[in-house]
């Protein structure tokens, strides 16, 4: 007779890439298959799945989460323009011109979106790490932004009535083209944004010269994977002006050049700051957010934050930027939005110029927000907004919206947890230079991205954070908030397996989460001792001192530290678990 827990709800999982889908297969197998009796639906989300089905995978996950109503999900590649080529070098029978959006984007926003689910990412309670207090103090890094463009010069409002909203181009030949449709219902935010080109380049130049004027290195942060007509247009631009008039240089000064994601950089920067710097981030929205904390940073510096941090991200509705269109534009002419026939905004753009289109749902919203307050009443936290109201109608809705639920609990006899609203900026200052004891910070979708990740950067590794998605309907999804570790997979592949340098963190507590909702919805009382029990000797492992390479010097006593690999970290772990 099997010992295994029996299980009678079925678990979805999501697979994903390469060193964390090595990882995940270990966690199945060492936690999941051999020590419970449970169905699993598997779901291959991989990019070359993603491709190959030209994106029905996405779709799928979407419908076996909605139907099974707890899954966990592995990070996955989002394909950037070169890595796509080798996807399609690989797979000659797939046509580039045929593939569909959820084929080639991140998988992430079009599946919290299918189920509408906001996120919330929370610091695993480990009690032997120490939180990262960097030296920033007189740091010389200086953050260069557009001042022009994005939502600053944005037409945004909020739709006074429900309908078909349109986003229309004229051009040469003067008939309207459309170039993206969506449902709009009264009260919903939407925002139209572009930027110019010409002045990118002219930023882009100055950007460079001034980083050889000065010597510093130079490093570049956008978000060109998920905003690819957008973002990706302007990393584009700027990186053909380096490579054709600025690169030979900066070899030539010994000066380096580095792009990353804006959110895995801006963990990196702020958690692990480079001696001088140019930061450059030329998405002013996103940019100026930055520029504020650097220069914070470098006056006060990082204090020695003892408290666990939570992020709850507005993802679900439009899902803002992540929800967007964005494109550069073929030619010149003038983008407009009408709503039901009735010009809204109109304005010039030049070919080549990137414009992006977002919308909200307030219905979502005010959703999102009652999970914020529900999570802050359980757990007592307190709430700290990050809103841009002063000029921003999009914002605004968030405003009224807190208000009403707020209004809405007080109407119930019911006490509303305590709550500030302030501007993202000073939202992501506080997070990190002064938080509270417990501490919540809600965010619009981009933001809580940047943000989280700092966030679980300064924790100690991207690892020690764990990612909860939780939907209108009650479908939960659970995710580690970390990326692929695509330098460690190729470690991983050069050794023959043999070097498995990964924290399997993140993941782990992901699975444990499941579990412990599965457990609560079948009233399983085996399965929650379990969940609890594999939560408790992750924890009590890294107490132990046993740790992975990215945590080496972070514990309370690095003395007493345990250095071991992926299958060690696992083992130890199972030694705990059995011991309990």
């Amino acid at each position: 007779m099997s010992n295994r827990i029996k299980v009678n709800s079925p678990l979805v999982i999501l697979h994903g890439d390469e060193m964390a889908q090595v990882s995940f297969e270990r966690v199945l197998e060492q936690f999941v298959t051999s020590k419970l009796d449970i169905p699993l639906v598997e779901v291959d989300l991989s990019a070359e799945n993603r491709l190959r089905t030209n994106g029905e995978v996405v779709k799928d996950s979407i419908e076996a989460l909605k139907q099974h109503g707890v899954g966990i999900k592995n990070a996955g590649m989002t394909v950037n323009k070169a890595q796509l080529d080798e996807f399609l070098a690989k797979m000659p029978e797939l046509e580039r011109s045929a593939l569909k959006p959820l084929a080639t984007k991140s998988p992430n926003g079009a599946i919290r979106k299918g189920i509408s689910g906001n996120i919330t990412r929370e610091d695993i309670p480990f009690r032997n790490l120490k939180r990262l207090t960097p030296d920033w103090i007189n740091r010389d890094i200086v953050v260069d932004t557009m001042e022009t463009g994005g939502n600053k010069e944005s037409h945004n409002e909020i739709s006074k009535s429900t309908g078909i909203i349109k986003v229309l181009f004229v051009g040469q030949s003067g008939d309207p083209v459309e170039l993206h449709r969506r449902k709009i219902k009264k009260g919903d935010p939407w925002l139209l944004a572009s930027n110019d080109t010409e002045k990118v380049k002219e930023w882009a130049h100055n950007f460079f010269r001034r980083a050889i004027d000065e010597k510093r290195d130079a490093y570049l942060g956008l978000k060109d994977t998920v905003i690819s007509g957008y973002d990706g247009v302007m990393r584009e631009t700027v990186e053909t002006i380096f490579k054709e008039q600025y690169q030979a240089e900066f070899d030539k000064l010994g000066l380096k050049y580095f792009y990353e994601l804006i959110d895995a950089q801006a963990a990196r920067i702020v958690s692990n700051p480079p001696q001088r710097a140019i930061w450059g981030v030329p998405e002013n929205t996103t940019g100026r957010k930055l520029y504020k904390l650097v220069e914070e940073l470098k006056k006060y510096g990082i204090p020695d934050r003892r408290f666990s941090v939570s992020i709850s991200r507005m993802s679900a509705g439009g899902g803002d930027q992540y929800g967007s269109f964005n494109a550069p534009m073929d030619e010149d002419g003038i983008i407009k939005v009408v709503l039901d026939g009735e010009e809204k905004c109109a304005r010039d753009v030049k070919q080549g110029d990137p414009v992006i289109f977002m919308a909200n749902d307030r219905d979502a919203i005010k959703d999102w927000v009652g999970q914020v307050f529900r999570d802050a009443a359980k757990n007592g936290k307190e709430i700290y907004f990050g809103l841009k109201r002063e000029y921003m109608e999009y914002d605004d809705v968030f405003s009224t919206v807190i208000k009403d639920v707020r209004q809405e609990i007080v109407a119930l006899n019911l006490q509303p947890p305590s709550f500030m609203i302030m501007r993202p900026s000073s939202q992501l200052k506080k997070m990190i230079t002064d938080p509270p004891r417990n501490g919540l910070y809600p965010s619009l979708n981009l933001d809580g991205d940047i943000f989280s990740d700092i966030s679980a950067a300064l924790g100690g590794s991207l690892a020690t954070a764990s990612s909860i998605i939780e939907s209108m309907d009650g479908t939960m999804l659970y995710e580690a908030p970390h990326g692929t570790a695509h330098d460690l997979y190729l470690k991983y592949l050069e050794s023959n397996g043999e070097v498995a340098l990964f924290n399997p963190s993140a993941l782990l507590f992901a699975v444990a989460n499941a579990l412990e909702t599965l457990a609560s919805r079948e009233a399983n009382e085996a399965l929650k001792t379990y969940s609890d029990q594999l939560k408790s000797a992750l924890i009590t492992t890294v107490e132990q001192g046993y740790i992975t390479a990215d945590l080496r010097g972070k514990t309370n006593h690095p003395d007493q530290e345990q250095v071991v690999d992926m299958y060690g970290f696992l083992d130890a772990i199972e030694r705990n678990l059995m011991a309990s």
